[in-house]
């Protein structure tokens, strides 16, 4: 089979003449979002979709997730029209802006999206305990996500959109509010999932991230392609050269620059020698690491939470049985472990319900207690009311006597 069959087959995402006009009430065209675009994303791609606001992206993304409907063109999403519910379940969508039930916990949160995509009880438990791991968020699985910073609403958003394990995962904006920290661990699970062959649309304005992850990228402006192709190749500048050495002495950079002007290099200002700088992500991931590693507490979101197994798409055959037999202690006591943790979380969620409803009944408590002293003011009231009236009655009939 030749590798354009082999390309064809793995297509995950197709659009042709893809074309998408808001109209007004009265049916007359208002915005042209999309206007006719071509473009296909394949299996195991992070393909980066740009462009300025109001240039069409979030719009390719919602036909994509079949929550708009194309004008024109046709659009194809697993070999499918994107409204088929069977695709649904392959797909995970973490929005621009996060959206959770507030009263929830963390725990809770994640447990709900397990259920609707129809994993077992304890398949959701091991998901869920993993992805908030992964996040940084396990010491605050019991909160409600509703005292939530917006970076850590934005880490459990990202744990949402990855509990189903799908096979294409679209993240607009997934980095908005995180930490350095947070973004470096975001692009890390986008290049796992990559290696495992799933697909990745990643919409973006931090360019940075986008060169970090994208393997092709689609720019749009008002709604059509302006550039798409391969990052590497957009990015290269043919015209030039770099070489990179260990740390030289003057004395070698004047003799390199004569060796280059010797070579028909005139233009001295072309040649440009300097020491390389760390960017400051990689400068701040150190720091963090190193209060880590000194366990220096937080109570914010942690760092190096490990990938859950079933991400990285590990089988539990073969490869650990050797494991299995070489660590079985080690193991039993992960398991001892694993259950008092899980003991002790039912505990924690039973005592929050508890907690609710005592402080539920507390408020009722309150309002009868309101309402009662209310009645018995009125009752008072009432009463001198009565008592006044009376009085007022004996003088009337006293002066009528006289």
């Amino acid at each position: 089979m030749s590798d354009k069959a082999n390309k064809q087959d793995n297509v995950v995402v197709e659009a042709v003449g893809l074309t998408k006009i808001f109209s007004d009430f009265w049916g007359r065209p208002k915005a042209r979002a999309v206007n006719g675009i071509d473009f296909s994303i394949h299996a195991g791609e992070v393909f980066g979709l740009l462009g300025p606001n109001g240039s069409g992206k979030s719009t390719t993304i919602k036909m994509i997730l079949g929550l708009l409907y194309p004008t024109r063109g046709t659009l194809s999403v697993f070999g499918s029209s994107p409204e088929d519910v069977n695709i649904k379940s392959r797909i995970g969508y973490l929005p621009e802006e996060t959206y959770l039930y507030k009263y929830l916990t963390a725990y809770e949160t994640l447990d709900f999206y397990g259920a609707l995509f129809g994993l077992g009880v304890e398949q959701r438990k091991e998901r869920t305990s993993q992805l908030l791991e992964m996040v940084g968020l396990a010491h605050a699985f019991d909160r409600p996500v509703g005292e939530f910073s917006k970076g850590m609403a934005r880490r459990i958003g990202l744990a949402q959109a990855l509990v189903n394990d799908p096979d294409l995962v679209i993240l607009d904006e997934p980095t908005s509010g995180l930490d350095p920290i947070g973004c470096s661990e975001v692009k890390n699970v986008i290049k796992l999932l990559a290696s495992r062959g799933k697909t990745v649309i990643l919409c973006s304005h931090l360019l940075g991230d986008v060169q970090d992850v994208c393997s092709r990228v689609m720019m749009l402006y008002g709604g059509q392609i302006r550039v798409q192709g391969e990052l590497k190749d957009i990015l290269s500048e043919e015209d030039k050269t770099r070489v990179i050495t260990p740390r030289l002495s003057e004395q070698t950079v004047a003799e390199l620059r004569e060796f280059l002007k010797a070579r028909g290099v005139q233009d001295a200002a072309a040649v440009q020698v300097d020491n390389p700088e760390r960017s400051l992500e990689d400068f701040f991931l150190d720091v963090v690491r190193q209060a880590t590693e000194q366990k220096v507490q937080t109570a914010g979101a942690q760092a190096n939470g490990e990938i859950p197994e079933y991400l990285q798409g590990k089988d539990a055959a073969a490869a650990d049985i050797l494991q299995t037999l070489r660590k079985r202690p080690d193991e039993e006591k992960a398991k001892a472990e694993a259950a008092a943790a899980e003991a002790k979380l039912r505990e924690a969620t039973a005592k929050a319900k508890q907690l609710d409803a005592l402080k539920s009944l507390q408020g009722d408590l309150e309002a009868d207690k309101a309402a009662a002293a209310k009645s018995a003011a009125e009752a008072q009231a009432r009463e001198a009311d009565a008592a006044q009236k009376a009085e007022l009655q004996r003088k009337l009939e006293s002066l009528t006597k006289k």
